[in-house]
């Protein structure tokens, strides 16, 4: 994916934020923190990897009294080694901290804790065991994804979520190693994939998962099949024609659009004179040679006895004017 330029104008609603968050996605998160809530979970949120604040902004929304939101990336600060220095500057050379908060201010009126620098800061900056939700979207590089899922596995109280993107795009297979690996051997138990993004838990994944299921096949707007793998039941989700959940727009919805460049009215022009018939050489034909070809034109239509009284008329009118 390459980098989206810093937006000008603020965001009116969710959609003019750039970045990649699919309806489908959208939907599994609402769902996710409703049941949450509904079931009187409490716990902090996590996003490492915000890029413009499309994510953060949505999960923001779901933040209750007592609780923290803590996000982290590098922005336009120094990537900890070549690799990932090389990464941020190809796929987001446009992202800033000042893109972000604008963006985020624009739906919410605080900003969420700001860690601005590598993932490796998450460890030391978020209490084990207080978050609920943790959503993974930063380096793509195996390292620090590796590092990055055990982070989340410390920081994830019991019952908590994980969202990891990208763990099936054929340009992050950094990703996709990292993922299936933490899912093989470091007890991580899949709950649904979607079509970029695997929701797991360190739990028992059975409970949220026949909740998902019923919901599911409630729904007309999305395809499920169940698959087993490596002992694992495997919910893969995908839209069907899905409708994004309903989320508030910006502070500048009612703001106006900013004013349309004047237009210039331009005066009608002039109406053009009739073309003068060009020969093939370009040059305008003689009105007296016009005249001769129309008069042969006319004699040859004629009845002889017509013709012969003009000419003698013409002969007539020649001899008068000499």
């Amino acid at each position: 994916m390459t980098a989206a330029p810093e937006t000008t104008r603020p965001p009116r609603r969710l959609d003019d934020v750039p970045g990649w968050f699919p309806v489908l996605d959208q939907t599994l998160f609402d769902w996710f923190l409703h049941r949450q809530e509904s079931a009187g979970v409490r716990g902090d949120l996590l996003e490492v990897g915000v890029y413009m604040g499309k994510s953060a902004i949505f999960l923001g929304r779901r933040l209750r009294p007592g609780e923290r939101y803590t996000v982290c990336d590098l922005f336009e600060g120094d990537a900890p080694d070549d690799a990932n220095r090389a990464e941020s500057a190809k796929s987001y050379g446009a992202l800033t901290r000042r893109a972000f908060e604008k963006n985020y201010l624009a739906f919410h009126d605080e900003l969420p804790r700001v860690l601005q620098g590598p993932s490796s800061l998450v460890p030391a900056e978020v209490a084990p065991r207080s978050c609920r939700f943790v959503h993974i979207d930063a380096s793509h590089l195996y390292e620090h994804v590796y590092d990055d899922i055990g982070a989340a596995r410390e920081a994830l109280l019991p019952g908590g979520v994980v969202v990891l993107d990208d763990f099936r795009s054929e340009h992050t297979p950094g990703v996709s190693v990292a993922v299936w690996e933490a899912v093989l051997t470091r007890g991580l138990r899949p709950i649904c994939l979607s079509t970029q993004k695997l929701y797991g838990t360190w739990d028992d994944p059975g409970p949220v998962q026949e909740e998902l299921l019923a919901m599911v096949r409630g729904r007309e707007d999305c395809h499920l099949s169940v698959q087993q793998a490596a002992g694992h039941r495997i919910v893969r989700l995908k839209s069907k024609g899905m409708q994004a959940p309903p989320f508030p727009p910006s502070r500048y919805a009612d703001a106006e659009p900013a004013a349309a460049e004047p237009t210039v009215r331009q005066q009608p022009a002039p109406p053009s004179a009739p073309a003068v018939p060009q020969q093939a050489s370009g040059r305008p034909r003689s009105r007296s040679r016009s005249r001769s070809r129309s008069r042969r034109i006319v004699a040859d239509l004629l009845p002889p006895v017509l013709t012969r009284a003009l000419r003698n008329a013409r002969s007539g009118r020649r001899s008068t004017a000499r």
